[in-house]
């Protein structure tokens, strides 16, 4: 989909529909609507009045406005009571509206963002509306065969901005909704992509093309290399598959030569079956996703480059698969990590927190100024959060309070869970340094202990995603399947503290 922004008056844009809002508590319409109103002699004040239209969130109603119109038709769009209004609503308004108007067989459309009540600073609302429009708009069909080519795809997005004083701020914001959302697309197109089709290789390839696209510094270590390093603990979870294992290094240099970077560790477990301690298979398909958190670190860093975020980012992704067979590492075996730590293993299944430990020990050599972690990591974290929620735990309040602020901002939410030590005393080993689960008590807690002892000193974040990385429903503009979740967290967290650190040279 192509996004504009012009400065014209809505009702002499010429387009197949016009999109506008309208609040539940205004008795009349308001902003844009009211002057469509007024040049339709009362169209929409008339569909309030008679209370065909009420404005509630996420309703929406599409009026004919005459044959000599340029725009024959125009979608009133709910956007719930003025007092509960946000820039998160505004995102489920605009994919609502989008999805409603592809349903009509529309590939264009124009829309305004003077809604007559909003107070948000323009570029923020910029930026949601063209963000909620183009992430409900996704759909992963790569493998649909059958009527694919009559799938009408909205082609053009027109906001029509006509108060000057505003017009450079919603292209900004626009401009930046594109790029983060095209980036989200890019995280949900790898994690949708089927195992048999995204293997560690594939994955490391998919990296290396965004790197050549985006000029970035990228390297991809083999299975040699990183037994050279010492890295035991993803190799052993690497054993049972035939598949061979990748350690995905990612660079943007984007801030000065000597700037420390923000490292980004992502989980990328391309299939997860559990190894020897299987899964049951009831959606054992699903596992495919077990790789969202590398997914969303190479999406991040093609976003920081598109967007020429002033920051020097590093992403480090240690790909695998997690299979049972012949050669693959059993509960009750002893790993030896890249830190020389030694992990007894009490279940297979508990592979995640192991390929990053080394990933983690690995990010020491970049000296980083701080570290997050983002990873699909334990079924716990969905039973204490639910589907929709991030855990986060770490080591530095100043980067948690960081990261909610981004939450805060992108609607991605996130909650913080304790690092309590005395859980520790529950993944202490009597063959090892540590065994790789505590059991299922607090076992969201227990797997960031376990990584916890791999980041040394450094601030660190680590974010739980196993809940929303992969959606059994629709959300208002996230459809059911891969959610690219963690994305728009990341890039707005990247985006702020580049204005942090030029506010504070």
């Amino acid at each position: 989909m192509n996004i504009t922004v012009k400065t014209r008056a809505l009702a002499d844009f010429d387009c197949k529909i016009l999109l506008v809002g309208h609040f539940e508590d205004s008795k009349t319409p308001e902003g844009a609507a009211q002057l469509l109103d007024q040049k339709y002699h009362g169209l929409i004040g008339g569909l309030i009045e008679e209370g065909n239209f009420t404005g509630e969130i996420y309703s929406s109603s599409v009026v004919y406005t005459g044959e000599s119109a340029r725009s024959k038709r125009i979608l009133i769009a709910g956007l719930g009571k003025k007092e509960d209004f946000d820039l998160e609503r505004l995102r489920g308004v605009f994919s609502k509206a989008v999805q409603k108007i592809r349903d009509l067989n529309i590939t264009n459309l124009a829309a305004s963002l003077d809604f007559g009540g909003s107070e948000f600073p323009a570029r923020e609302t910029a930026q949601a509306a063209v963000e909620g429009a183009m992430l409900g708009l996704y759909r992963f069909t790569r493998y649909k065969t059958l009527k694919k080519d009559k799938e009408t795809r909205i082609e053009e997005l027109t906001i029509i901005e006509n108060r000057p004083e505003l017009l450079e701020d919603v292209r900004s914001g626009a401009e930046t909704a594109e790029i983060i959302s095209r980036a989200v697309y890019c995280a949900r197109d790898l994690v949708s992509t089927p195992s048999n089709d995204m293997t560690p290789v594939i994955l490391a390839e998919r990296a290396s093309d965004i790197a050549k696209e985006k000029n970035l510094k990228f390297e991809a270590l083999d299975e040699a290399a990183m037994k050279e390093l010492g890295m035991n603990a993803l190799l052993g979870v690497a054993r049972g598959s035939a598949e061979e294992a990748k350690l995905i290094l990612l660079e943007y240099n984007g801030g000065k030569k000597d700037d420390r970077p923000v490292v980004l560790v992502g989980k990328g477990i391309t299939f997860d079956s559990g190894g020897i301690s299987i899964k049951p298979s009831e959606k054992m398909d699903e596992m495919k996703s077990d790789m969202s958190g590398g997914a969303a670190v190479i999406a991040t860093i093609k976003a920081a480059a598109e967007l020429k975020i002033p920051l020097n980012v590093v992403g480090i992704i240690p790909a695998t698969e997690n299979l049972p067979g012949g050669r693959a590492y059993k509960p009750g075996d002893v790993l030896e990590t890249m830190s020389g730590l030694t992990i007894e293993i009490k279940n297979t299944d508990a592979e995640g927190r192991l390929i990053l430990a080394d990933a983690l020990t690995f990010a020491g050599r970049y000296n980083p100024s701080a570290i997050i972690d983002i990873a699909t990591l334990t079924g716990a974290c969905v039973v204490a959060l639910g589907d929709f929620i991030t855990g986060m735990m770490g080591t530095d309040r100043d980067l948690k309070e960081k990261i909610l602020c981004a939450s805060d901002t992108t609607g991605e939410t996130v909650w913080e869970l304790p690092l309590w030590h005395e859980y520790e005393e529950l993944i202490k080993s009597d063959v090892a340094d540590m065994k790789n689960t505590g059991g299922r008590a607090g076992g969201t807690i227990t797997a960031a202990l376990l990584l916890k002892k791999f980041v040394n000193d450094y601030p660190w974040v680590h974010l739980d995603i196993a809940g929303p990385a992969l959606l059994s429903k629709d959300k208002p503009y996230v459809p059911k399947g891969a959610s690219g979740v963690g994305v728009r967290l990341l890039v707005q967290f990247l985006m702020d503290r580049s204005r942090a650190s030029n506010a504070n040279p």
